[in-house]
């Protein structure tokens, strides 16, 4: 059976920790920041854990 490439955008996004979680930031926090207030940007900053029915879901493209 072939290999599935990786996909590049779900690459750019996701971050495989060294115990095999998967770090990924919170969403609508790469642009058009300077419209949001800055409660919201504040909480994008810190980073979350992958949950695990999307791990399931993603593991064959990344």
């Amino acid at each position: 059976m072939p290999k599935l490439k990786t996909h590049k955008g779900t690459k750019k996004v996701l971050n495989v920790r060294s115990g095999g979680s998967i770090k990924i930031g919170h969403p609508g926090t790469r642009h058009n920041t300077g419209k949001k207030n800055a409660a919201s940007n504040r909480n994008g900053r810190s980073a979350s854990a992958l949950n695990k029915s999307d791990y399931k879901r993603l593991k064959n493209i990344i």
